[in-house]
C-alpha cells in the first residue's frame, strides 16, 4: 500500500488556530448583523468607506399631481403633533422648496436614492395640466428623481399619453408648447402589473435596479389593482391590472435570481393612519393599530425578500411597520401629497449579503416647509410656464365672498360645483332633477385671499382649473327612483363598503347618512326628497354628472344604466358659467351652507 506522510504537530496547531479565528469571525460578524446600530466604525459607513455595513439615504414622495405651486388652501398645510401633545398646522408644499429641501437631504449622502409612489401628474393645477404635464415632467428632471411607479392618475389620458410622457416628443395634437421638444421622464416609470391585453406584458418596466459600486437596490412599482374603477373607461382601455401583491412577489423573486437581495416596492396604494398629523408615531406603545386600510393586507402578504414599502393613493402621512408574512416588521411610508412632505429613509446594506438589515431600517417624514430659500432652477420653470399659461389662466370667472372649502362628508364646494351642473343641466334640457357630482373630481378648495394677478375674492380660470382639472363633460341620463336610491346607497356600499364616497348633491336633494349603522342601510331610504317630496321608485328622474360618473366611475354600477343620454360642455365650462351668472365684484358668492344630508354619527 503507499506510504502516507503525517503532518507535524506545528502544523496541526496553525490549523487548529486559522479554524478558531475563522470561528470567532463568524460569530461576530452573526452578531453584527443582529446588531448593526453598534458595528464599529469600521463595518458601518455613511460615506464611501467599504465597510460591512453601507448606509443608504433613501428619499421619497408621492401624489405630486402637478402642484409645481405651492398649493392654496388647506391643501397646502400639514398637522403637527407637538412634543406637549398639542396640534399645529404648518403651510407646506410648492416644488421650489421642496428641491431646496432634497438637495439640503442628499448633501453629505454619498449613497442616495430619491424615489415616488406614482400619481406624478394627473388632476394638475392649470400650470402643469393646460400642458399635458410636461412642466412636472420637467421640475421631476430637476428634481433627480430616479424612479416612480405609475398610479392611477398616470392613465388619466391614456396608455399612450404615459408613454409620450416616458419617452418625449411632442403632443400628438397640440404639437410642441416651446421651440424645445419635450424630452420626456429621465427616471423611469415602473408599472409591473398593468398588461397590455394584446402584448400579456407590462406596458413599461416592472422593476428597475440603482447600482453604486458593490451596492445594489432593486424597485417594483404596482399600482392599486382597482384602478379601472377610478379612471375613465377610456384612459384604460387596451390594458388589464394584475393583483398587487403576486405581481410584487413574482418581480422579487426575479430580482433575487439575479442577484439583487435588498428590494423595495412602490405600491400606488395607500392606508389610513389613526392619526392626521404627519409625525403620529403609529408604531408607539399604546398606538394600538396605528394604520388601516388596503395597505395593510398587501404588506401582511409581500413576500419578506421586500424590505421596505413606499405608498401612496390616499394622500396619507405614516411612517409605521407592518409585519411582513414572517412575522417580522417591516417599514411602511406615505409623504401625504402635493409635495408637502418627503420621506427620509435609512436602509442598512450589509455588502456580505447584499440584503438591507431590516431591524436598522429608519424612517421619517418630514415637512416642505417655505421657509427656506426657493430653487432657483425651479423658480425659473414655473415662470417659463405661467408666462405661457397666463393669457388664459388669468382671466376672472367670478367672485366668493369667503373661502369655499373642499373637505368634509358634503363640503360647500361640492354644493357649488353640484349647483353648477344642475345649471348647465337646465340650460341643456329644463327638466333635469338633480345633479351629484363625486368627491374625488374635486381637487383644491376656492381661496379668498389674493393671489398674482387678481384680488381678493377673484375667481380665476387657473383656480378653476386646479379645482376641476379632468375636463370631463356633463352628461344627463334618465333614472328610476328606485335607481335613484341604489346610487346613493351604493355610497357605502358595494366597491366604497369599506371607504365611502359620498357624492356632493344639488339644492333640493336632502337625505340622512346614519353612520352608527353599517353598509347599504347607512342611507336612511324614507329619508330621500327631492325638493320636499319622497323619491317615488316607480318615476323617472333627469340626473346630471359628470362623465366619470356616468361610466359608473368610483364604485356606482348604476350610474352606468342610464338612459335618453345628452352630452354637454366640460365640467368646468359649467363651473364658470355659474359663477360668472351668479356673482360679480359687487356680489360675490357666499358659500353654501352645506346643510343638504344630514349625517349621524
Amino acid at each position: 500500500m503507499p506510504a502516507t506522510s503525517q503532518p507535524d504537530r506545528g502544523a496541526r496547531r496553525r490549523t487548529t488556530r486559522l479554524l478558531a479565528a475563522a470561528a470567532a469571525i463568524a460569530t461576530a460578524g452573526a452578531l453584527a448583523a443582529a446588531l448593526p446600530s453598534s458595528a464599529s466604525a469600521d463595518d458601518r459607513s455613511g460615506g464611501d468607506r467599504h465597510g460591512r455595513y453601507q448606509d443608504v439615504q433613501l428619499l421619497s414622495f408621492n401624489d405630486l399631481h402637478g402642484n409645481l405651486e405651492p398649493p392654496a388652501g388647506s391643501s397646502g398645510r400639514v398637522t403637527e403633533l407637538r412634543p406637549d401633545g398639542t396640534t399645529a398646522t404648518v403651510d407646506a408644499g410648492g416644488v421650489e422648496y421642496l428641491a431646496t429641501h432634497l438637495r439640503t437631504a442628499r448633501q453629505g449622502e454619498k449613497y442616495s436614492i430619491t424615489a415616488a409612489g406614482g400619481d406624478m401628474v394627473g388632476a394638475s393645477p392649470l400650470i402643469s395640466g393646460l400642458f399635458h404635464d410636461e412642466p412636472t415632467i420637467e421640475a421631476l428632471n430637476k428634481l433627480d428623481l430616479d424612479v416612480t411607479s405609475v398610479g392611477n392618475h398616470e392613465f388619466d389620458e391614456g396608455a399612450k399619453e404615459l408613454a409620450r410622457l416616458q419617452n418625449g416628443g411632442c403632443h400628438p395634437t397640440e404639437g410642441c408648447y416651446t421651440d424645445k421638444r419635450f424630452k420626456g421622464a429621465d427616471f423611469p416609470y415602473l408599472a409591473a402589473n398593468v398588461i397590455g391585453e394584446k402584448t400579456k406584458k407590462p406596458i413599461l418596466d416592472p422593476y428597475w435596479v440603482w447600482k453604486k459600486k458593490d451596492v445594489k437596490v432593486g424597485f417594483i412599482g404596482v399600482t392599486l389593482e382597482a384602478t379601472p374603477d377610478i379612471v375613465s373607461a377610456e384612459g384604460v382601455k387596451g390594458l388589464s391590472f394584475e393583483d398587487e401583491v403576486e405581481t410584487i412577489n413574482k418581480y422579487a423573486k426575479i430580482l433575487q435570481r439575479q442577484g439583487v437581495k435588498s428590494i423595495v416596492a412602490l405600491i400606488h396604494e395607500g392606508g389610513f393612519p389613526a392619526s392626521s398629523s404627519y409625525n403620529y408615531d403609529c408604531d408607539a406603545p399604546g398606538a394600538g393599530d396605528g394604520i388601516s386600510g388596503p395597505i395593510v393586507d398587501i404588506a401582511k402578504n409581500v413576500t419578506p425578500q421586500v424590505d421596505a414599502l413606499v405608498t401612496g393613493h390616499t394622500h396619507s402621512a405614516y411612517v409605521c411597520t407592518v409585519d411582513d408574512p414572517s412575522g417580522k416588521p417591516r417599514m411602511v411610508t406615505s409623504a401625504a401629497s402635493f409635495g408637502r412632505l418627503y420621506t427620509d429613509t435609512t436602509l442598512t446594506y450589509d455588502r456580505w449579503t447584499g440584503d438591507i438589515v431590516r431591524t436598522a431600517v429608519k424612517s421619517a417624514n418630514r415637512v416642505v416647509t417655505r421657509d427656506v430659500p426657493k430653487a432657483p432652477d425651479m423658480t425659473a420653470l414655473i415662470g417659463k410656464w405661467n408666462t405661457l399659461a397666463a393669457p388664459i389662466g388669468n382671466r376672472a370667472i367670478g367672485h366668493i365672498s369667503a373661502d369655499i372649502p373642499s373637505t368634509g362628508t358634503e363640503s360647500p364646494l361640492g354644493d357649488l360645483i353640484s349647483d353648477a351642473q344642475l345649471a348647465h343641466g337646465k340650460a341643456l334640457d329644463p327638466q333635469t332633477d338633480l345633479a351629484l357630482m363625486n368627491p374625488g373630481g374635486i381637487r383644491a378648495p376656492l381661496t379668498y385671499a389674493a393671489r398674482a394677478g387678481e384680488g381678493d375674492g377673484a375667481v380665476t380660470y387657473a383656480e378653476g382649473f386646479t379645482v376641476q382639472p379632468f375636463a370631463n363633460t356633463v352628461n344627463l341620463q334618465d333614472f328610476t327612483g328606485a335607481q335613484l336610491i341604489q346610487v346613493l346607497k351604493e355610497q357605502v356600499s358595494g366597491a366604497n363598503t369599506a371607504s365611502p364616497k359620498i357624492l356632493q348633491v344639488s339644492a333640493g336633494l336632502t337625505y340622512t347618512l346614519d353612520l352608527t349603522k353599517s353598509g347599504a342601510d347607512r342611507v336612511v331610504a324614507d329619508s330621500i326628497r327631492l325638493n320636499g317630496a319622497a323619491i317615488d321608485p316607480a318615476a323617472t328622474y333627469r340626473v346630471a354628472t359628470n362623465s366619470f360618473l356616468a361610466g359608473g366611475g368610483d364604485g356606482f354600477p348604476t350610474l352606468g344604466q342610464g338612459t335618453n343620454d345628452v352630452v354637454g360642455s366640460d365640467d368646468l365650462t359649467a363651473l364658470e358659467q355659474y359663477l360668472t351668472a351668479n356673482s360679480s365684484a359687487t356680489n360675490p358668492i357666499a358659500p353654501p351652507a352645506a346643510d343638504r344630508i344630514t349625517v349621524v354619527q
